[in-house]
């Protein structure tokens, strides 16, 4: 009877890999749950360049958006999934074994 050590690497998530998308789930993980704009303004990028991130993330399940009016104006709202944060989680555990770190606060 053998033991499997789980492969550390098996988090590594080429979705969320991408330096925006990555930012993304950093900030939404952090916040809970975020407005567009903000989130916009926090990375620095167009709209079209965020819309096309958060509709990646989207489609891969990692991320939702509410939708309300405000001040009578339409605004979105985004936060990750439980599967979203689950990836995002086990994301940073691979790039903590990829670059040899044991302190989970990197």
């Amino acid at each position: 009877m053998s033991t499997e050590i789980p492969d550390p690497l098996e988090g590594f998530d080429a979705t969320i890999h991408a330096p925006n998308r990555l930012r993304i789930c950093a900030l939404l993980d952090a916040a809970g749950e975020a407005e567009f704009g903000l989130v916009q303004n926090q990375l620095g990028v167009s709209a079209s360049a965020l819309s096309k991130h958060v509709t990646v993330l989207m489609d891969a399940g990692y991320v939702e958006q509410r939708k309300a009016v405000r001040n009578t104006r339409q605004r979105v709202w985004l936060r990750l999934t439980p599967r979203g944060r689950d990836a995002y989680q086990g994301h940073l555990a691979a790039l903590r074994a990829i670059v040899g770190s044991s302190d989970p606060s990197l």
